[in-house]
């Protein structure tokens, strides 16, 4: 059963649902209190700045995750907020109240290791409720029976309390970690990259289990990830990192659509990039001049900075958008139709993707539907045609 906020256990039914509307997460942002809060935050290490004046806040009851490549200061910020970390600069608060200074053991914190930290001498019960016999004042020995069972029924391993912790599956031993740091009934719940080492099946099974799990105990899910696509599916926010600097912080359909620049573009999702100088700035967008002269348009990004003629810029154009036809088809009403050559062609299931070289524009990615009856026909080295409008195109910043 779920925890509620006072800390009680509450009834709720368990079902597997899509992640919150960005409407929803903009309107519970700027109404729901923050969980956490930095505000100008660095740390350095020696000469090293790690996380480097950053300031955000988590509203309450939301899942977050950061996601940037290693050396990012994702995992400095997490441990941050553990208080395995004090910042150098700035201010830490949790629930409306300053960490600075407060150790971890006193903070209304948990958090779920990427290699569990399972005690391997202790049967599951025993490795769940060793918080509990650590709290003070102590707790008698029913009433910490009684919150083992109810986390175990919560994660979904019944009647497995005697079980020892070798005896288990990834996945298990994973929910065994989740209900040790949940049956603390902490504020907030630090995941640092769970799921890195369970294969892929069992990953994608697991973020399901956590996006229900999350919603099933109310309270805000901290997620350290480098998997785009595990940040993606389970997030309410999401903050893109680079150089210990948040780049952007949205929700995903905010990231994927309206990258602020090349780099988030890059990060999330996959996009064709094509590099020129700026040569025209329109109402709507902006065009760039390829180094062989083509000229080519797109749109602004709805978050994106603006930019001016004569710098650096490139054109981003998700492969999803982009139409491939045999050579010679009629392809509609298209601002950028080229022709070239079939390179490679990978069936994944649902879509086929293609990699198509035209001299132009360089090596392009295409991503079709299986209902496209040409994601069946087209072969390597068949000639094909490529083409979209400009409004399906970013102009975006090249850094």
């Amino acid at each position: 059963m779920p925890l509620n906020r006072g800390g009680g256990w509450q009834g709720a039914e368990v079902g597997v649902t899509s992640r919150t509307e960005p409407q929803a997460v903009a309107a519970r942002s700027a109404s729901a209190p923050a969980d956490v809060e930095f505000r100008g935050v660095t740390r350095r290490f020696g000469p090293v700045v790690a996380v480097d004046t950053i300031s955000f806040e988590i509203p309450r009851g939301s899942f977050h995750s950061f996601l940037g490549p290693s050396g990012c200061g994702k995992t400095t910020s997490l441990r941050l907020i553990a208080g395995f970390e004090q910042p150098d600069e700035g201010e830490v608060s949790i629930g409306g109240r300053s960490m600075v200074g407060v150790p971890a053991y006193r903070r209304p914190v948990n958090m779920v290791f990427q290699h569990y930290a399972l005690f391997p001498h202790m049967n599951v019960a025993d490795n769940v409720g060793y918080g509990l016999r650590q709290a003070r004042p102590k707790l008698d020995r029913a009433e910490i029976d009684k919150r083992v069972a109810e986390t175990l029924e919560l994660v979904r391993l019944p009647r497995m309390g005697a079980r020892r912790t070798w005896e288990l599956s990834g996945g298990q031993q994973q929910r065994v970690a989740l209900a040790r740091a949940l049956v603390n009934r902490p504020t907030v719940l630090l995941l640092d990259e769970p799921l890195a080492a369970l294969d892929r099946k069992l990953r994608r099974d697991m973020q399901i289990e956590l996006q229900n799990l999350q919603r099933d105990v109310g309270i805000t899910f901290i997620l350290v990830t480098h998997d785009q696509e595990e940040a993606l599916s389970m997030s309410d926010t999401i903050a893109i990192m680079r150089d210990g600097k948040i780049v952007q912080f949205g929700t995903p359909q905010l990231l994927y659509d309206a990258p602020v620049n090349r780099y988030v573009a890059d990060f999330v999702g996959e996009s064709n990039f094509l590099s020129g100088r700026v040569t025209g700035i329109h109402a709507d967008g902006a065009t760039v001049a390829l180094a062989n002269g083509l000229a080519l348009k797109g749109r602004w990004s709805a978050a994106g900075e603006r930019l001016t003629a004569g710098e650096d810029g490139v054109i981003a154009v998700r492969p999803e958008v982009i139409g491939l036809w045999p050579a010679g088809r009629t392809a509609g009403d298209l601002d950028v139709r080229r022709a070239g050559q079939v390179r490679n062609r990978i069936y994944l299931g649902d879509h086929t993707e293609f990699s198509v070289h035209v001299p132009e524009l360089g090596e392009l990615m295409v991503r079709l539907p299986k209902s496209d009856p040409l994601a069946m026909s087209l072969q390597p080295g068949d000639t094909a045609e490529i083409g979209w409008r400009a409004d399906q195109a970013l102009a975006l910043r090249a850094t």
